[in-house]
């Protein structure tokens, strides 16, 4: 016999299940590569280093995880972002970005005390001039503000706090966005170049300079994600225009020649603002802009590359990107002590290919593990026998033993 209580779970059941069965993986797909690709970049001196997305064009993972991320945002949280829920929204985007924070936190504190480890046992002292770790050393107390307060960020540890930093401002981005698309990317591109001109970014502390990757800069990738999302959850659709993609397209295989040519050395082009005409990654110059751009409207705008990457839910890449967070964690501190291993022992070809696969199969074996756990939860729900009735005046007593 049913009772309001099991159909209500029934039904919420049945909601995620589909939620599950139409997601699109494509997106999942996208990321998995982008994350992979950041944990090969993040060890420097690999033969796979020479052959990642980077030594293709402009743009680098970095950009393409923004760019997801924003595209994630607008799938998470665009529907919920509606009068009376608004509220709500925006607490777990701030829950989400206190996440971020402290992941980024434990990140940085576990790989101090990897560089540390390898200073102290394996004597090699420099150790500890790398990575942004040297004014550690020399600054203590300083520099732990500055890491607390994201104002001191290690090297190749810099990715969570902007991330975290556009979803505080990411509930602003969505309420202007989904009103005023037009004018919110208007106002996004002016506070990009603007930034970018006169050099306006959050700074370092206590140490001078500015964050590697400037929020004020990359909002407006992130946001050029959310509004493309939004506008396809409304009905709309990205056009495949023919002279799009030709201009795409040229442009994606002239950054490829571009980037092995000696032109590529050059600071900026026709003595421009950076911004316009240079390839800085802080500030998201123009030129690394347009490349990401390029290369996610040839994916989307045709057909035949976007279906390449759209898989079944239980493809390893698809849940890879699915479990995101847990596996950039555990990305990040893999890269890091391979950087510790490259360091201490050079080693050659054969070498590179056992930390780069091991990383990356310990980065697949956690999300199988992951999503598997997952389903365990689920499968337990599904077969949850239904509550007991209780008498009146009665506590209510839960049928399974062992209570909540």
């Amino acid at each position: 016999m049913t009772t309001p209580v099991s159909n209500q779970r029934d039904q919420r059941i049945g909601e995620r299940d589909r939620r599950i069965n139409d997601r699109d993986t494509r997106i999942d797909v996208l990321r998995a590569l982008a994350l992979l690709t950041i944990f090969v970049d993040h060890v420097p001196g690999t033969v796979f280093e020479n052959w990642t997305y980077k030594n293709f064009g402009f743009s680098d993972a970095a950009e393409a995880f923004v760019l997801i991320s924003g595209i994630s945002v607008a799938l998470a949280y665009g529907a919920k972002f509606k009068p009376g829920g608004r509220l709500l929204a925006t607490l777990k985007m701030w829950r989400r970005a206190g996440v971020l924070y402290i992941s980024h936190i434990v990140i940085t504190m576990v790989v101090i005390a990897l560089f540390c480890a390898a200073a102290v046992f394996a004597h090699r002292p420099e150790m500890l001039t790398m990575i942004n770790i040297e004014p550690l050393m020399k600054n203590t107390p300083q520099v732990l503000l500055g890491i607390v307060t994201l104002g001191h960020q290690l090297g190749y540890n810099n990715i969570l706090p902007v991330y975290a930093a556009l979803l505080l401002a990411a509930p602003a981005f969505v309420l202007f966005v989904g009103y005023r698309p037009v004018p919110a990317l208007i106002v996004s591109g002016l506070l990009w170049l603007v930034a970018g001109i006169w050099q306006i970014a959050p700074p370092n502390y206590p140490e001078p300079g500015l964050w590697f990757l400037n929020p004020l800069s990359w909002q407006f990738l992130f946001n050029i994600g959310l509004a493309a999302m939004l506008h396809v959850k409304r009905g709309g659709r990205i056009p495949a225009n023919s002279w799009l993609l030709g201009a795409a397209g040229i442009y994606v295989v002239g950054a490829a020649i571009w980037v092995h040519s000696p032109l590529w050395g050059q600071i900026t082009w026709f003595n421009l603002p950076v911004v316009i005409g240079g390839f800085d990654k802080t500030f998201l110059s123009l030129p690394r802009l347009l490349h990401i751009l390029s290369v996610s409207y040839l994916i989307v705008a045709l057909p035949a590359v976007s279906n390449l990457f759209r898989v079944r839910p239980d493809n390893p890449l698809a849940i890879l990107g699915k479990r995101s967070l847990p596996v950039f964690v555990a990305g990040t501190l893999l890269a890091m002590a391979a950087q510790v291993l490259k360091l201490i022992n050079p080693g050659g070809p054969a070498y590179d290919t056992l930390l780069i696969s091991a990383g990356i199969a310990m980065q697949f074996a956690l999300a199988l593990y992951l999503e598997w756990l997952a389903g365990l939860g689920q499968s337990r729900a599904k077969a949850a026998p239904e509550e007991v009735p209780h008498r009146r005046f009665a506590h209510p007593v839960p049928a399974r033993a062992g209570g909540y």
